[in-house]
């Protein structure tokens, strides 16, 4: 397969710190000058890039002093590990001064916020979680920032906006209409209808679309009202106009779609970060400490019993608990993991398998996507699964009759096919790098013709990205050993 690198005698007189994709110029050279613009790139075509250059671009013309960035909580912090870090130019980058919101109250955080709203010479760069817009906090903070210069403001994943009801939502409307430049990015901006699209452009601009979601409504939308004994409600039945729409969305708008990036990596890879709940985190410092005090002990160490500790603060990531009996508990509350599980399926199109390495954990995931998806386009892929069903799931995967392969690596990770998969998720990592690679190219072998997108789960400092360090460390070595041209299996975290 041939890249599409630009030419690069055709390149804007622009200092890129590493070189785009051909899509990702012409994203840029289309959105660079815009007020507001929505770039509708499917996941994994590099739109993270796109916007790191914009935001060079206009502070570079003195368009600019104050860059925010709303994420999910899943990838934000991503913009600083990651996209910042690889594609922001180095003379910008001297020149910026960057902050990370944190809502914990310490004398630290609160002074380091207090200090970042104070006129600077330098470049803003402001990363929040998008869930803090939920608080009077967080919108209060970014309503002074937002205040204090010329802002670019961008909402990734700008789907978490949809819900035109939900109070993240609302602040944001209120808050884009302080910025200079706005942009959203998703790769899919429409998951259920046409009324996903309404909160999302009138971010942009409240004039692109109707300003009235009920007059949008009347207008692409058909419309039936229907009476029960106690009250009467309007319901949409079905859709209209969409061409006059999709013309709309084109002069603000830039799409793309990984079968016509024909420049893309052969694997595409992702973190999402997770955070812990209340419960998990004193579960998991008490584990901790207690682990500590073990090995402080050294005529207590034994390798099994290191190998035990590892495995329960693992699974306390994962949302349960095993006690010394064999006891397994969930742990009461949200599961973060799953909550960011659904999220990702809901960004996804097309099959999924999803690695778990816990019984527990993928009998959860099964439970909880066959509640929604319908147990049909389920299936499962482990110890407990019979030799003679195994073969009938994988030729319905493959079939696409079934969406979810739920597999444990160490018994679903060797010699299957399942090229039907675009994104392989990781509920969690283990230490065998192995197992990783081999599971891996379940997905990518001969037969497949999509990407992959493979995305890792993370808690941040905590055994997650211990894993994921320790393996990138042993495929440096076993690379150097084979004399393989080293590359890693993870982004910098």
């Amino acid at each position: 397969m041939q890249v599409k690198f630009i030419d690069e005698k055709k390149f804007l007189k622009y200092n890129f710190k590493t070189k785009p994709y051909q899509h990702q110029y012409d994203a840029f050279i289309k959105s660079k000058d815009k007020n507001s613009y929505a770039l509708f790139m499917e996941q994994g075509t590099g739109k993270s890039k796109v916007i790191i250059d914009n935001i060079a671009y206009l502070y570079r013309k003195g368009s600019i002093d104050t860059a925010i960035i709303a994420a999910p909580k899943g990838v934000y912090r991503n913009w600083h590990a990651s996209e910042f870090k690889t594609h922001m130019p180095e003379d910008v980058v001297s020149f910026t001064d960057l902050c990370i919101w944190n809502p914990v109250e310490t004398k630290t955080n609160v002074d380091k916020l207090i200090e970042f709203l104070k006129p600077s010479v330098k470049l803003k760069f402001f990363i929040i979680n998008i869930e803090a817009l939920s608080t009077d906090k967080g919108k209060n903070y970014l309503h002074r920032l937002l205040n204090s210069g010329k802002c670019f403001f961008c909402i990734d994943e700008s789907t978490n906006i949809k819900n035109r009801t939900a109070r993240r939502t609302k602040a944001c409307l209120k808050l884009g209409r302080l910025a200079k430049y706005k942009r959203i990015l998703t790769g899919t901006p429409v998951t259920q209808g046409p009324l996903d699209l309404w909160s999302q452009i009138n971010f942009l601009d409240e004039y692109i679309l109707q300003n009235s979601f009920y007059a949008y409504r009347n207008t692409f939308c058909v419309i039936q009202r229907r009476r029960l004994s106690s009250h009467s409600f309007d319901e949409v039945v079905g859709y209209q106009r969409l061409d006059e729409l999709q013309k709309i969305l084109d002069k603000h708008s830039f799409r793309v779609t990984k079968e016509e990036c024909l420049d893309l990596p052969a694997k595409l890879r992702q973190i999402r970060h997770i955070d812990m709940t209340p419960a998990q985190r004193r579960m998991y410092a008490l584990l901790k400490k207690r682990a500590i005090l073990e090995l402080e002990r050294e005529k207590l160490v034994t390798a099994p019993l290191i190998i035990t500790r590892i495995l329960r603060l693992q699974q306390i990531l994962c949302g349960f608990v095993k006690t010394d009996d064999g006891i397994i508990e969930n742990i009461q509350g949200e599961n973060p993991r799953i909550n960011e599980l659904m999220d990702v399926i809901e960004e996804t199109q097309g099959n999924i398998i999803i690695w778990a390495t816990y019984r527990n954990s993928i009998k959860l995931i099964r439970d909880t996507l066959a509640k929604k998806y319908g147990a049909n386009k389920v299936a499962t892929y482990f110890g407990d699964t019979p030799s003679e069903e195994r073969q009938n799931i994988v030729e319905k995967f493959q079939k696409g009759q079934i969406r979810f392969f739920i597999g444990q690596p160490r018994t679903g990770g060797y010699g299957l096919t399942l090229t039907n998969a675009k994104t392989v998720i990781y509920f969690n990592n283990t230490y065998d790098m192995e197992v990783r690679l081999q599971s891996e190219d379940r997905a990518h072998r001969i037969g497949q013709k999509d990407k992959v997108l493979y995305i890792d789960f993370v808690c941040p400092k905590t055994l997650d990205e211990k894993i994921i360090k320790t393996l990138n460390t042993k495929k440096k070595l076993a690379d150097q050993i084979t004399g393989d041209n080293w590359k890693e299996l993870f982004k910098e975290i």
